[in-house]
């Protein structure tokens, strides 16, 4: 079955090659390098091989290098002007590009110690595909370790363009993304054949003096409307303004700043080995559940004393 197509990915790539031309904004970015860091410091072991698959920037790259844990690391992204946007650290933090989109990873299968991406598979219009893709590449006992995204990020925009399309322009249109939710994420991971699958998820709370400056920031994040299905039209300058109107009355703080939710979410799998925990087979616990609770097994059917 085909996916549905809810991202245009040349627009994607647009979007985040003119986020680079303005000078990219990469607060959330620089949040999530410095987690990826600690999350890996936490995994006791070499990789020699890693990707970073898609994520905008070199940054998370840089950070995991410095760890020391990685032998070569392939940077897998669509931008192909995005190399004379890097410096420094940035530009030294990759062994390998690979001109590629993240919905065809061009990986042979059992290949890759570890696959990380950042900020980047929220965009992609088959994420059960892809990861199955990326456990596929992987070797047993291979790490997949990911930040996307999802949630109620951007809620009070959302709500924000809602509310003004309705009163001036007679409906609603999609001009934000719609988010992936963290319970549907376990799943996704345990379809694509992950072990010891583990989501989990971050809000960042952004302040800006005006809603405005929260949108000039998203642009340069490369983060503006990719929808297939956005409105062709342009946005009108009353429906702007007020939108804009309503998201500094309904979520302003007492100093006057507004502000605007970034919910990260997490996602760790493992490709399966056998050395690796197994559940226990079915009936085969020694302790009973009522004896740990200190408490009196009712058999079924059988109805407890009033």
């Amino acid at each position: 079955m085909t996916p549905p197509l809810i991202f245009d990915r040349s627009l994607v790539r647009a979007r985040r090659q003119r986020g680079l031309r303005l000078g990219a904004e990469t607060f959330l970015l620089d949040r999530v390098a410095e987690d990826f860091a600690d999350r890996l410091r936490a995994v006791v072991r070499r990789f020699e091989l890693a990707v970073d698959i898609g994520t905008p920037t070199a940054v998370v790259r840089a950070a995991l290098l410095r760890n020391g844990t990685i032998g070569t690391m392939i940077a897998l992204d669509q931008m192909t002007d995005a190399p004379r946007y890097l410096s420094g650290d940035h530009a030294a933090a990759v062994a390998l590009r690979v001109i590629a989109d993240e919905e065809a990873l061009p990986f042979a299968d059992n290949t890759l110690d570890l696959a990380v991406s950042a900020l980047a598979l929220q965009a992609v219009n088959d994420l059960p595909g892809v990861l199955a893709q990326i456990r596929r590449a992987l070797k047993p006992d291979g790490l997949f370790l990911a930040a996307l995204l999802g949630g109620d990020t951007l809620i009070e925009l959302r709500q924000s363009f809602a509310m003004a399309e309705s009163e001036l322009d007679g409906g609603v249109s999609p001009r934000v993304a719609p988010f992936a939710d963290l319970r549907d994420m376990g799943g996704l991971l345990q379809r694509a054949g992950f072990a010891l699958p583990v989501t989990d998820v971050d809000r960042i709370t952004a302040r800006y003096a005006t809603p405005f400056a929260l949108l000039r920031d998203l642009r340069r994040m490369g983060a503006a409307n990719p929808l297939v299905e956005r409105r062709r039209v342009p946005l009108r300058r009353a429906t702007l303004m007020r939108a804009m109107e309503i998201y500094a009355a309904r979520f302003a703080d007492p100093d006057g700043k507004v502000r605007a939710s970034f919910d990260v979410i997490w996602l760790s799998g493992w490709s399966p080995h056998h050395s690796q925990q197994q559940p226990l087979r079915p009936g085969s616990a020694i302790t009973r559940l009522a004896d740990a609770l200190g408490t009196t097994e009712i058999s079924t059917g059988e109805k407890p004393e009033r």
